[in-house]
């Protein structure tokens, strides 16, 4: 069985579905702490033919708490500024209604903490993508907080009887391929190709929300989006 474990990701960019997409399972690492200024709730989306960072509103946020902990902003307001945001910026956008409808409804999912919120966009994402993965959020199962870094991974990976563990390419100085070897689980990195496609008539902004990407192409293109990568 093949595995991949991240961070919970709010509408993440081509690389994290990618992941998604090569494995068999995928673990959404939930009860880790959580990271300020990361990517659990801010993305980047194309205003005015530039990058535009937005934040998702949390409540009391902190590097003290695990993601499982932290709930989204009571504040219902948040959610039409977004989708408004959304509209202004891509409205003449080839995919606007398709992608604007998948995003609404990533939007409007009812959770009150926002591990809870994002693992249920994932679902939403990967039944729209066609995806052939199971998701499972790592709180609900492995009980080994006690346990850190590589060696809670190889926990995980031993937990789900899994023979092969693929990591985003910037993990290879963080889990050695032979300690991997030495338990019998095959250790890949996965590596983005280079994927470019019209942004109105502007630059081309690369790694973007897979909402810049579900706005400009179809979605036979995206999944060939999907397959973009090599396992080193």
């Amino acid at each position: 069985m093949h595995l991949g474990i991240m961070q919970p990701y709010f509408m993440p960019y081509i690389g994290y579905l990618q992941l998604m997409n090569a494995v068999d399972k995928f673990v959404v690492y939930d009860d880790v702490n959580y990271i300020n200024k990361g990517w659990i709730n801010r993305n980047r989306i194309l205003v005015n033919g530039q990058e535009h960072l937005f934040t998702i509103p949390l409540q009391d946020a902190s590097q003290n708490k695990l993601i499982n902990e932290i709930s989204l902003s009571k504040d219902p307001k948040w959610r039409g500024k977004f989708l408004k945001t959304l509209e202004q910026a891509y409205k003449k956008a080839p995919f606007y209604f398709s992608a604007f409808a998948v995003t609404e409804k990533i939007i409007n999912l009812d959770a009150e903490k926002v591990s809870d919120w994002i693992c249920s966009s994932l679902l939403v994402l990967r039944d729209y993508l066609d995806m052939q993965v199971e998701i499972i959020p790592s709180s609900s199962i492995y009980q080994n907080t006690h346990l850190k870094a590589q060696e809670r991974i190889l926990d995980i990976c031993k937990q789900e009887n899994a023979s092969h563990y693929t990591n985003p390419i910037g993990g290879t100085e963080l889990y050695d391929k032979n300690i991997f070897e030495q338990t019998d689980i095959q250790l890949s990195f996965i590596k983005s190709k280079s994927i470019e496609y019209p942004q109105f008539k502007n630059e081309f902004v690369p790694w973007l929300s897979i909402i810049d990407i579900m706005m400009f192409n179809d979605l036979a293109t995206i999944q060939g989006f999907l397959n973009e990568y090599e396992l080193v």
